[in-house]
């Protein structure tokens, strides 16, 4: 997490940078008006922060859970999930309306996140000594090794300063719609829990085989809130430089099922990455 903030700290300070020196340029009439359209392409890159909640565990309801002390749920404190950062190719369009006011959406390629896991599930009881299962064993990280998301967003900016200077530095708020797909378990964490918990929740479900590790994360929308600045170098071309916060947050869960489909038990705690987003970008107006 340190090294995070310094990381963090170093992204601002280029971003500020940039936004003070560019003040201080020449103007001209390059700069946006009312019924402009501008594109962008360049590099997002996202920077997360924080780690979920404890997990909660529910189990299938079986006759062996009453004489183990098993309880229909179950809190595993001290465990938690945490994302990695990410970096891929964004686009932006926005539409002037007015001289200052323009209505921006975002999109690129869905960045690809990791995420780990930290501390242990270990069921309450004497059942707690016949399965328990390591989150944050490094042989078993990341435990989701891929995880493709999905933030379109849409925003409404407000640019400052006159329409004919060369810079202008802008804030936007606007809602994003995110979702996971390609979620990617880990086969040793996916071995891992089956050998400790899976076998054992099958067994005393009476169902006989292998069992399989699942995950999945719920869509949500979040709010966006956008600051950053447009240097304009001809009519046609400029840069753009923004920070982006996303206050998202997403139910992640972990389902052991038996080899007839049965759920054997599900494991859910609220993730919130809360990322930053960086963007630097090379603009086209027409």
């Amino acid at each position: 997490m340190h090294n995070k903030r310094l990381s963090l700290a170093r992204r601002l300070s280029i971003a500020a940078a940039f936004l003070a020196c560019s003040t201080f340029m020449a103007t001209t009439a390059h700069a946006q008006k009312a019924g402009d359209n501008v594109v962008s392409a360049g590099w997002f890159h996202i920077e997360t922060f924080g780690t979920s909640g404890p997990l909660t565990t529910t189990l299938l309801d079986v006759p062996i859970n009453y004489p183990l002390g098993l309880p229909r749920s179950f809190s595993a404190p001290g465990s938690g999930l945490s994302t990695s950062n990410a970096d891929t190719l964004g686009l932006t369009f926005s539409h002037f309306v007015t001289d200052n006011i323009a209505i921006t959406a975002v999109g690129g390629i869905p960045p690809e996140f990791k995420i780990y896991g930290h501390g242990y599930l270990i069921p309450p009881g004497p059942a707690g000594a016949l399965g328990h299962q390591s989150l944050g064993d490094p042989s078993l990280n990341p435990i989701i090794t891929r995880a493709r998301q999905w933030s379109p967003a849409a925003m409404v900016q407000y640019h400052f300063r006159a329409p004919d200077v060369t810079f202008r530095p802008f804030v936007g708020v606007g809602v994003s719609y995110n979702f996971f797909t390609n979620i990617d378990v880990n086969p040793a964490f996916a071995a891992s829990v089956n050998n400790n918990l899976g076998a054992i929740l099958a067994a005393g479900a009476g169902i006989p085989g292998p069992t399989s590790v699942h995950a999945d994360a719920s869509s949500s929308w979040a709010p966006v809130f956008n600051v950053g600045g447009t240097y304009n170098f001809t009519e046609h071309w400029g840069v753009t430089g923004a920070v982006t916060y996303i206050p998202l947050k997403s139910e992640s869960t972990m389902t052991i099922k038996a080899s007839d489909g049965t759920v054997l038990s599900t494991s859910k705690t609220t993730l919130r990455p809360n990322p930053l987003v960086f963007f630097l970008a090379a603009t086209y107006k027409f």
